[in-house]
């Protein structure tokens, strides 16, 4: 077998931001090759299958990957590097964004511009970076999903699933996540939920929404857990208890400023584990994925992902 050591394996999603994916495809390998980076395109066909390329990508040799698509090809690519965790430390994850909401690289400073963000990697610049893991259930099935951003539930997840629906018609737009915000504001109803963080009750109340964040930003921009540090082994934990509809729509820039603690129906905390049951049928999106519903189960892997930064 070929040393594809040196070599990126190149992920590329051409559904990205509604199909402007496969649009971009000849710019970007072209920026690549301009900066002498030696690397394979491997394309995705449908939802999940970056995870399949991963994996058999590491089986071949290769140990750097570059992502190309929205955080949800992020997500993808992460768990297919997370199934082999012994060669983790031989292992680094380059991202050219090209999502509609793009937010796991607004933390680390990597824009939207291609030949900017492929001149990152070419630096190498490596982070450490902390890994979220939940499990979760559909219907009677335990399964479980790694994170590098944040995973919401409640109202946050109503919302994704909103978001990825226009995604699956090619409807999907940079301010999906705020128009979808107020069309599923309508319709959705606070939950009956138990939150334990490491074994310590936190909430046991209506729950509106809750973000647990590695990352700070998520929804195109919003800032739900604003002090998020990405290699401190704790989760930010943002949770709004029951909240009128008006009151969301009146505060809603707050979402974007950092400023959402402020609000009295807000309750902030940290930890390395976090239990969330519920007798409601409450759903989970992590980085934009949409997955399952509860009971969940959320603990976190401290600096255990190379990810190149800015």
């Amino acid at each position: 077998m070929s040393d594809l050591s040196n070599r990126y394996a190149v992920v590329y999603n051409p559904n990205a931001c509604g199909g402007l994916g496969k649009d971009v495809l000849p710019q970007i390998s072209a920026i690549m090759e301009k900066y002498g980076l030696l690397f394979d395109l491997f394309i995705t066909h449908r939802r999940r299958h970056a995870m399949v390329i991963v994996r058999q990508n590491i089986r071949d040799g290769y140990r750097n990957f570059i992502a190309v698509g929205g955080d949800g090809t992020i997500n993808e690519v992460v768990n297919g590097m997370m199934s082999q965790k012994k060669l983790l430390p031989e292992m680094k994850l380059g991202v050219v964004m090209v999502g509609t909401g793009n937010d796991w690289g607004k933390m680390f400073n990597i824009p939207d511009n291609y030949d900017a963000a492929i001149q990152i990697i070419k630096n190498n610049n490596i982070f450490r970076q902390d890994v979220g893991k939940v499990t979760f259930f559909l219907g009677e099935r335990l399964y479980s999903r790694y994170f590098i951003n944040v995973a919401g539930l409640g109202f946050d997840a109503k919302v994704v699933q909103s978001v990825n629906r226009k995604k699956d018609k090619k409807k999907a737009s940079k301010l999906s996540y705020l128009t979808s915000l107020f069309t599923s504001l309508m319709k959705y109803k606070a939950l009956d939920i138990n939150v334990s963080i490491e074994g310590k009750p936190f909430a046991n109340n209506k729950l509106f929404t809750m973000s647990i964040g590695i990352g700070k930003y998520s929804g195109g921009g919003m800032m739900q857990v604003p002090d998020a540090i990405a290699d401190d082994g704790l989760f930010d934990i943002m949770m709004v208890s029951n909240i009128s509809k008006f009151k969301i729509i009146r505060k809603v820039t707050k979402l974007y400023d950092g400023t959402i603690a402020t609000l009295k129906e807000v309750i902030m905390s940290r930890g390395k584990q976090l239990s969330v049951h519920s007798k409601d049928m409450i759903m989970l999106e992590v980085d934009g994925e949409s997955l399952g519903h509860g009971p969940f189960e959320f603990t976190i892997e401290k600096e255990k992902l190379n990810v190149i930064v800015g």
